[in-house]
């Protein structure tokens, strides 16, 4: 006979057998002693929590010929049709791939039949959410008034897709992400089962790596096993099956970063991708490393909501100590966004290393959470002597170079034309005849010379420089209202900036150097 996997051989057969669902277990077990047997259920939930472990216990109580408290008794024949898949009263269906309208047309004219053995047909629709929104309309009807020998039992994992329609006409029963320590339990009681020798800790890893569900518990827990057969699994062993990364690893990156050692972060990444690790795992993992270390800095019992041993739970509570708040959130910040990068990215360790390089120069990122740790870097620099004016440092291995000096602004060493002095001299006429919104960026613009003694504006980079330089009628018009008040034409060059203060420090400011005459005569006047 072929291997039949953890998941599969161990499916809960009973209602006691299921683990971490006890809410919806008990009343389930209530309505089948009591005879309140509703119509329609909806299970939701994420993945492997027991969604359809439950629906197929659940058809099985109701048909069953001699029930236990509600549960089956797994002996008669209907127990056993069912649990073989071969009941005709007991309907599966996969909505992902029979999610049209004839697909559910067929369920509806089936319902009109009676079951041949049994009390009960049940109709368990898996992934219901895929349903099309024809197929929903033609559901609605038979789910509202079934007969009374018909159960629907709908399962999704993502409920916001239902129509309200649907979620209306069903008992709503929200199935629990597992406990890491139930899970942990199942897994040892399956072990002692199978006669596998496993580590305690070993099998903690694989609950957590598991997020809540019971089946990737058991797949993780298999894959493991097949790798290392035959001999115990242990925790490092679990580590190299899925590509993980030990904790002290994370401890001596962290301190790295908290060292500023560019360089020293480096050569763990080199360390862990050499090893194979998964690049990916290693980013969620150091993800909940930091942020067990920011419940050891702010909570005042961390042990009882973190997951390890107390050797390692001491360690990050003195690394939490060296880090401020703030510091471990930008952290949990910048590695949450990486997170999200890395899923479609083929550079993988570059964006990586970008992101350890980040948490090492607070100064790359000018953020509000970025300003205690710019600070206190300050603050440790002239600590032990050095200048408010830091060295910069080299991306490769953190080595100082030297700054360099900020260049002058530069001095107007030609005169300016008329022509131009005419056009800042009535500048606030041109902006006054502009509309909106061209009117908005010329009040923000700057003038400057260009080249040839052209007249320079000057504007921030984004929408008000794209305004005109994408947009090559927005610029003509401009010099128009220009050559309205210069009487000739005039071709203007549009500069972008970052920032204001870049224009200070590069550029000419014309509205400066030119003195504004309030004091025309007459026929200075007429011209504007």
């Amino acid at each position: 006979m072929s291997y039949m996997a953890l998941y599969r051989k161990f499916r809960p057969s009973t209602f006691e057998d299921v683990k971490g669902q006890d809410h919806i277990v008990t009343t389930l077990k209530n309505q089948i002693k009591a005879e309140r047997i509703g119509h329609a259920y909806l299970f939701c939930g994420t993945r492997g929590t027991g969604k359809t472990t439950i629906a197929k216990i659940f058809a099985k109580s109701v048909n069953c010929e001699s029930p236990v408290d509600g549960n089956p008794c797994g002996e008669c024949k209907t127990c056993k049709a069912i649990a073989a898949g071969a009941s005709m009263n007991v309907i599966e269906i996969d909505a992902a791939s029979n999610n049209g309208v004839d697909n559910i047309r067929e369920i509806v004219d089936e319902v009109s039949y009676s079951p041949a053995e049994g009390k009960y047909k049940v109709y368990i629709i898996d992934e219901v959410h895929m349903l099309s929104i024809g197929a929903f309309n033609a559901l609605l009807k038979t789910l509202e008034e079934p007969p009374s020998y018909v159960i629907f039992i709908l399962a999704t994992t993502e409920a916001h897709k239902l129509p309200i329609t649907i979620l209306s006409r069903c008992q709503r029963y929200d199935f629990k992400r597992i406990t890491i320590d139930t899970i942990a339990a199942r897994l040892r009681e399956l072990m002692d089962k199978e006669g596998n020798e496993v580590e305690d800790k070993a099998l903690r890893y694989v609950a957590k790596a598991a997020d809540g569900s019971m089946r990737d518990a058991l797949s993780l827990l298999d894959q493991c096993i097949a790798f290392h057969y035959g001999t115990k699994l242990t925790y490092d062993m679990a580590l190299d099956v899925l590509g993980a990364v030990d904790t002290e690893v994370f401890s001596r990156l962290l301190r790295s970063v908290i060292k500023r050692d560019v360089l020293a972060c480096i050569n763990v990444l080199d360390e862990i991708v050499l090893q194979g690790r998964e690049l990916t795992q290693f980013v969620s993992d150091f993800t909940w490393y930091l942020r067990n270390l920011l419940i050891a800095k702010t909570s005042e019992s961390p042990e009882s909501a973190i997951e390890m041993s107390s050797e390692n739970l001491s360690r990050l509570i003195e690394e939490a100590a060296q880090m401020e708040v703030d510091a471990i959130m930008r952290y949990i910040r910048v590695f949450a966004e990486l997170s999200g990068q890395l899923r479609y990215a083929t550079g993988k360790r570059i964006l990586i290393e970008v992101a350890l390089i980040k948490l090492c120069r607070p100064n790359m990122e000018k953020g509000d959470d970025t300003i205690l740790e710019r600070l206190k870097d300050i603050e440790d620099k002239l600590a032990n002597g050095v200048v408010a004016a830091a060295p910069a440092y080299n991306q490769a291995g953190g080595n100082e170079i030297k700054p360099q000096i900020p260049k002058e602004r530069p001095k107007l060493d030609r005169a300016v034309p008329e022509d131009v002095k005419k056009v800042v001299s009535g500048w606030a006429r041109v902006v006054g005849n502009a509309a909106q919104p061209m009117k908005n960026y010329l009040q923000s613009a700057r003038l400057s010379l260009g080249g040839d003694n052209r007249l320079m504006m000057v504007l921030e980079d984004g929408i008000p420089s794209d305004y005109f330089n994408k947009h090559p009628e927005n610029k003509e018009q401009l010099e128009y209202l220009i050559s309205e008040v210069a009487g000739k034409e005039i071709s203007v060059q549009i500069q972008t900036i970052e920032r204001k203060q870049d224009f200070e420090n590069t550029y000419v400011d014309l509205q400066q150097v030119v003195q504004m005459d309030v004091d025309v005569d007459d026929s200075d006047s007429s011209d504007f």
